[in-house]
């Protein structure tokens, strides 16, 4: 199994009474998400399924993909690592799975696969980690297949 993991683009610091779930991406959080996204369209299998935080930043996010994807309240801001991994369906999903949403809950998913302290992992804003779950010489395996940001494409 594949699991690609894409923390929502750079978006806009919240009012005073702003509910942070309606934040949106800065300008440059657009082209970040652009950007990120041309690389994506170009690496995504056709199966693979796309899940969102409802977040509007995240929304925004996956939007730029212009492939289907679902909102999982899972995926939210605050969530915790164990509501992430059940939404992935890890390691057991026989497709691909993008998930796009937030700091630290993407983060500490990623350490906890790779056998990390929860707090070892940051994911920079519109960033991508890519995830593969395999057996060899009957023991799983989580690798790490690539690790990009819109700054470096």
């Amino acid at each position: 199994m594949d699991l690609i993991v894409w923390r929502h683009a750079e978006a806009h610091e919240a009012e005073p009474g702003e509910d942070d779930m309606q934040r949106t991406l800065t300008p440059r959080g657009r082209k970040q998400a652009e950007r990120m996204a041309v690389w994506l369209d170009a690496q995504l299998a056709q199966g693979t399924r796309v899940l969102s935080s409802p977040a509007v930043r995240a929304e925004q996010t996956v939007r730029a993909l212009s492939r289907k994807y679902k909102v999982r309240d899972a995926l939210s801001p605050g969530a915790s690592v164990a509501d992430v991994l059940e939404s992935s369906g890890w390691p057991e999903a026989r497709y691909p799975v993008l998930l796009v949403g937030h700091q630290p809950a993407l983060g500490g998913l990623v350490a906890h696969l790779l056998g990390m302290p929860e707090a070892a992992c940051a994911i920079r804003k519109g960033a991508v980690w890519w995830l593969r779950h395999r057996i060899r010489e009957g023991q799983a395996q989580t690798v790490l297949l690539a690790v990009t940001c819109p700054e470096r494409l």
